[in-house]
C-alpha cells in the first residue's frame, strides 16, 4: 500500500510556514460536516429501523450500541484525541507512522479483550437486560456477536482521527455516508426481507462497520507509510509510546464524560424501568438524542478542525488561536441557532415519523436540542483546551459537568424517567462545556467574544425566533408538510444569519461559498 501514499496536504491546509487562519477553519468544517452528514442520514435510518423491527427491537439495539460507544470511549485510551494532539507535531514520515502504530496498539489491544470477554460472558450479560419476550431468546446470541463491534469501531475512530490529524478532513465523507451509514440501511433492509428479526439489525450494523474499516485502511495508505506502520521503526521508543499514552489518558475522562452524556441513558433507562417498557424507553431518549444530534454535527465538524489547527498554530504564536476560536464560534451561532429551532419547532413533527408511541420523547427532544446549541457554541474551547492547554486541566469541566449530571438525576430518577434524565443529561453537558471557555480565559486569556460575536448572536437570536414562531403556526397542518416547510424555514434561517449576522471579514473566509450564496 505503500505506493499509494501521497505526501500533500489536503486542500484545507496552510502552508506550512504559515499559521492556519480562519480560511482554513471553514474550510475544514465544511469537508468535515459532510462527512459527519451521516448523521443527516440517520433521520432517514432510524425510523426505518422502528418500522422493520419494531420499538422494543430498535430500543435493544440502541442499549447494545450505546454500550459499545461507552466502552470505546475509555477503551481506547484516549487515542483518538491524542492522534490530533501529537501528529501535526510530527517532523516527518517515519514519526507520524510510529505514531499511529502507537495509537493502533495501545488503542485496539484493550478492546479486543474486552470484546472477547463479553462475548464468552454473553448469557450472564443477557440476564441483567430488559427486553421484550420476543427478544429474549436469542438476545445471548446478539450480545455474543455484537460485542466484535467494539474493536471494529476503535479502529476506525482511530484511523478516521488519523486522517483528522493530516488535515485530511474531506476523506471522511464517502466512508462515513455510503459505507457506514448507507449500507447499514441497505443490509437491513435485505435482512428484514429475508425475516431476520432480533439479530437483523444487529448482522447488519457489523457488516457496515468492517466494510467502512476497510476502506478506512485504503484512505490511511494516502496519507501515512503505512509499510512503516506494519513493520515499525526497529529500536523500540519508550519516549514515543509515553508520548502517545499521556496525550491520550489527559483527555480521556472528558473524553468518557461526553459518551456518558450520550450513551449511558438508554443503558440506565433499560435498567431501571422493568420488561419491554426499558427497552421502548431506551429506544425513545435515543430517537430524541439522535434527532437532537443535528446540532451535534456543526460542532464535532469544528471540533474536529479546531484541534489539529489548533496545534499546529500553537506551534507559531497562541495569539493566532484568537482569530481561528473566535471565527469558528460566530459561525456556528450563525448556523446552529436556526437548526436549533427548526427541530424544537418541528418536533412533533419530526417524531411522528417514528409513529404516535415516538410522542412522549418531545420534552427530551426539545431540552436535549437546545442544550446541544450551548454545547455547539462553547464546545470550541474543549477542542482547543484538548491540545494547548496543561494535561489536567480537561478534567475540571468534565468532573463538575458529571458530578452535577449525578446530583441532579438521583433527585429526579428513577419517578422522572425519560424527562427526568433529559433534565440531568443536559445540566451535566452545559457546566462541562462551559467549564473549558472559562478556563481557557483563566489560563491562557482565550476568548472568542471579540467584535462581531454581539451583532451575530444577535441577529441569529431574532432569526431562531421567528423560526420558531412560524412552527408553531404550522401546527395544524399534517406532519409531512411541517418537515417540508421546516426544511425551508431551516435553510432561509441559515442564509439570513450569515447575511446580516457575519462580518465582511468572516464572509470573505467563506470563499466561494460566501459568493454563490450572495451573503456579500
Amino acid at each position: 500500500m505503500a505506493n499509494r501514499y501521497k505526501p500533500a496536504m489536503s486542500t484545507s491546509a496552510a502552508p506550512d510556514d504559515l499559521p492556519p487562519g480562519s480560511r482554513q477553519v471553514a474550510k475544514g468544517a465544511g469537508t468535515a460536516l459532510l462527512a459527519r452528514a451521516g448523521g443527516v442520514v440517520e433521520i432517514i435510518s432510524q425510523p426505518l429501523y422502528v418500522w422493520l423491527f419494531g420499538l422494543p427491537t430498535y430500543g435493544l439495539y440502541m442499549v447494545l450500541w450505546s454500550a459499545v460507544n461507552l466502552v470505546e470511549n475509555f477503551a481506547d485510551l484516549g487515542m483518538t484525541s491524542a492522534l490530533q494532539r501529537v501528529v501535526p507535531q510530527a517532523k516527518d514520515d517515519a514519526e507520524r507512522a510510529g505514531l499511529l502504530r502507537k495509537a493502533m496498539l495501545l488503542g485496539l489491544i484493550p478492546c479486543l479483550l474486552i470484546a472477547l470477554g463479553a462475548s464468552l460472558g454473553a448469557p450472564y450479560i443477557a440476564e441483567l437486560m430488559n427486553v421484550a419476550a420476543k427478544d429474549r431468546d436469542k438476545l445471548a446470541t446478539g450480545i455474543a456477536l455484537f460485542a466484535w463491534a467494539l474493536p471494529l469501531w476503535a479502529y476506525l475512530e482511530i484511523a478516521t482521527s488519523a486522517l483528522r490529524a493530516r488535515k485530511a478532513f474531506g476523506p471522511e465523507i464517502r466512508l462515513r455516508v455510503m459505507w457506514e451509514q448507507v449500507m447499514r440501511m441497505i443490509a437491513a433492509i435485505v435482512l428484514s426481507l429475508l425475516g431476520a428479526d432480533t439479530l437483523g439489525l444487529l448482522m447488519a450494523h457489523l457488516c457496515s462497520l468492517a466494510l467502512t474499516c476497510i476502506f478506512s485502511t485504503r484512505l490511511l495508505a494516502r496519507y501515512y507509510r503505512l509499510d512503516l506502520v506494519l513493520k515499525g521503526g526497529g529500536k523500540p521508543d519508550p519516549e514515543m509510546t509515553m508520548r502517545t499514552l499521556l496525550a491520550g489518558l489527559a483527555v480521556l475522562p472528558s473524553n468518557i464524560v461526553s459518551r456518558l452524556f450520550a450513551d449511558a441513558p438508554p443503558l440506565i433507562l433499560n435498567a431501571i424501568i422493568p420488561g419491554a417498557g426499558g427497552a421502548s424507553a431506551a429506544g425513545l431518549f435515543a430517537i430524541a438524542r439522535k434527532l437532537a444530534s443535528g446540532v451535534q454535527l456543526i460542532r464535532q465538524a469544528f471540533s474536529y478542525v479546531m484541534a489539529p489547527l489548533a496545534s499546529e498554530a500553537a506551534r507559531h504564536d497562541r495569539r493566532h488561536i484568537l482569530e481561528i476560536y473566535g471565527f469558528a464560534t460566530r459561525l456556528t451561532i450563525a448556523v446552529a441557532t436556526p437548526v436549533v429551532c427548526t427541530i424544537a419547532g418541528g418536533g412533533r413533527a419530526l417524531l411522528a415519523l417514528f409513529g404516535s408511541a415516538a410522542q412522549p420523547a418531545f420534552f427530551a427532544l426539545a431540552l436535549l436540542t437546545f442544550t446541544r446549541l450551548i454545547e455547539a457554541v462553547a464546545g470550541q474551547a474543549a477542542a482547543i483546551q484538548s491540545v494547548i492547554s496543561r494535561y489536567h486541566h480537561p478534567l475540571i469541566g468534565s468532573a463538575i459537568g458529571l458530578a452535577a449530571a449525578l446530583a441532579v438525576g438521583a433527585l429526579l430518577l428513577p419517578q422522572g424517567g425519560m424527562d427526568g434524565m433529559a433534565i440531568a443529561v443536559s445540566t451535566g453537558i452545559a457546566i462541562s462545556v462551559l467549564a473549558p471557555m472559562a478556563q481557557l480565559w483563566i489560563h491562557d486569556r482565550l476568548h472568542p467574544f471579540a467584535p462581531p460575536f454581539l451583532r451575530t448572536a444577535s441577529v441569529s437570536i431574532l432569526v431562531g425566533a421567528g423560526i420558531l414562531a412560524l412552527s408553531q403556526a404550522l401546527t395544524p397542518f399534517h406532519h409531512l408538510v411541517r418537515i417540508g416547510v421546516g426544511v425551508l424555514l431551516l435553510a432561509g434561517g441559515i442564509w439570513l444569519s450569515g447575511r446580516f449576522g457575519l462580518g465582511r471579514e468572516d464572509k470573505l473566509a467563506l470563499g466561494k461559498t460566501a459568493e454563490r450564496l450572495r451573503l456579500v
